[in-house]
């Protein structure tokens, strides 16, 4: 990753933009949105995490955000991705998503070059 990409000032605010893998449009359910949103105010209350902007799109979320004094943004957008990503796979196997076995065979697909689960 270039350095463009990285943050080093904690003290302040940053344009984030983070996608699905393979640009999916995967925040068309209620309920998916609804996992980002709470995801959010639960890293808000409990991580750190200053928004003072936010937009969801269908494939992607945009945050103006940053860190209070003792928090790391990094870490924070870190423990936000892992768990949105895993928890939005649990949601799809159990909210009736009429696309199911295509989204889960997609993301099996885009990730499974990665060590990790």
């Amino acid at each position: 990753m270039s350095d463009k990409y990285k943050i080093f000032e904690k003290n302040s605010s940053y344009f984030i933009t983070m996608t699905t893998v393979g640009w999916i449009d995967i925040f068309t359910r209620k309920e998916l949105k609804l996992l980002i949103v709470e995801s959010l105010k639960h890293c808000q209350k409990t991580k750190g995490l200053i928004v003072y902007a936010w937009c969801l799109m269908p494939n992607h979320l945009h945050l103006i955000c940053g860190a209070d004094e003792g928090f790391s943004l990094t870490d924070i957008l870190r423990d936000f991705k892992k768990y949105t990503s895993k928890a939005r796979i649990n949601a799809i196997k159990i909210i009736g998503e009429s696309r199911k076995e295509w989204l889960l065979q997609l993301f099996h697909d885009y990730c499974k070059h990665l060590k990790r689960q």
